[in-house]
This record gives C-alpha cells, sequence and structure tokens, in this order.
C-alpha cells in the first residue's frame, strides 16, 4: 500500500498481489486514513501479508508505525553521517534497520553503517515487545539478504504472539484510530459549515492586520 507500480515490475504481474498506489498530494491524515481502510479490506480480501511503503518525511512514519505490527526502517549506506539527520523518533519506533544497496564498492559503507547503527540501537530503552531491533543488510540489486529479513520478521510475529504484546498493540492501534477519527470528522464538519467560512475567512484578514490575536480569532470561531 502506497507503493510505486512502476518500480516493482515483478510483482505487479503475480496474480497473488495486490498494489495501491496513493497520491501524495493529499493531506497526511486523509493518506493515513485511507491507507487504514486499505489494509482492514487486504484483510478481509484474504491477504496475510501487508506491506506499507512511507515517503520518508518522518511524520508520515508516525501515523504508519501507529497501523502496522512491524516496522522496517530502510537506509542507505555512504549518503554521509548515517545516524545525523535521523529523528530520534524513528529510530526510536524501528523494529528493524535494514541497510540497502549492500554490494559492489557500497558493501564496505554497508557493514560500516550496519555496526554504526546496531550501537545506536543499545542506546535506547528496551521495547515493551521484549524484542531486541535488529540492523541487516541487504542487496535488491543481487536479492541478497531479503529471506534473512523476512525470517527475522517471523520470529518477531512469534515472539510477540507468544507474550501477548501483538494483540495487545492491535487493540491499543483500534482505540487510537478511534480517536483519530473522531477528530478528523470533528475538524472536517467544523471547517465544513458555512458561517464558519465566512467569519474564518474574516478573521484571518484581522490577524494579518494585527487588529485581533490568533486566540480572540479562535474564540470567535468557536463561539458560533
Amino acid at each position: 500500500i502506497l507503493g510505486d507500480k512502476t518500480r516493482m515490475e515483478d510483482l505487479v504481474k503475480d496474480k497473488n498481489a495486490f498494489i495501491r498506489p496513493s497520491a501524495s498530494g493529499e493531506s497526511l491524515g486523509g493518506v493515513a486514513r485511507k491507507t487504514r481502510e486499505s489494509i482492514i479490506l487486504c484483510e478481509a480480501a484474504g491477504f496475510d501479508t501487508i506491506l506499507i511503503e512511507t515517503v520518508g518525511v518522518g511524520q508520515s512514519e508516525t501515523a504508519v508505525h501507529s497501523m502496522v505490527d512491524f516496522f522496517l526502517l530502510l537506509k542507505l549506506a555512504g549518503a554521509g553521517d548515517e545516524l545525523q539527520g535521523i529523528k530520534r523518533g524513528i529510530i526510536e519506533m524501528a523494529d528493524a534497520i535494514v541497510i540497502n544497496k549492500a554490494d559492489g564498492d557500497n558493501l564496505k559503507r554497508a557493514k560500516l553503517a550496519q555496526v554504526e547503527f546496531s550501537r545506536a540501537l543499545h542506546l535506547y530503552p528496551e521495547k515493551n515487545s521484549e524484542w531486541q531491533p535488529k540492523v541487516s543488510i541487504c542487496s535488491a540489486l543481487f536479492n541478497t539478504g531479503i529471506s534473512e529479513i523476512w525470517e527475522m520478521i517471523l520470529d518477531y510475529t512469534n515472539i510477540t504472539k507468544k507474550n501477548a504484546y501483538f494483540e495487545e498493540r492491535r487493540h491499543e492501534q483500534n482505540k487510537f484510530w478511534l480517536i483519530q477519527t473522531i477528530e478528523e470528522r470533528l475538524k472536517s464538519d467544523f471547517f465544513n459549515r458555512p458561517e464558519i467560512k465566512k467569519e474564518l475567512k474574516k478573521q484571518l484578514d484581522l490577524i494579518e492586520k494585527n487588529q485581533t490575536t490568533p486566540f480572540a480569532a479562535a474564540e470567535i470561531l468557536l463561539n458560533l
């Protein structure tokens, strides 16, 4: 889900696979809600393995983390300091980190990045899942390390199902999406009211002219 069909020439031909791209221009909340709905629909249709791809901008990862069982962070080696520019929260969310393009001249850099990320992961507190996040390397070009990644995901699933974390996390995710759905609906209903649209335009104009404050304007809008 959210994957780019043009980059999956073999998978797109597989009769057992379904790929649903999504326009990147949509709001994050809208994409998240539709992605969540797509997951439920795919599960109902009998798909037992569902992959969600993100654009890698940080905020989208947080949204996707709240709807998946296993969160895998895919990185490239040789693109500068491996740990710089990566938000702490994303590494904390990761159940595994995989360094792709570990082939040719880049293999040595990939192995160094693997060591660096492994050291970094040990600095974070233990997860409630009792799973120790792992760092692997792979090459999509030569199809190396892919099966090992899948085995790792299966190990995670077995461990978390045995200690009941798997189901517990799904329950927590359902509660989260209940609140999110209510908030999105209330927000949409509020901003689509004709009187709000009219008054909002007026208040924005007053703010631009420094004739009111955001808080005073909000109070007026909320009391309509």
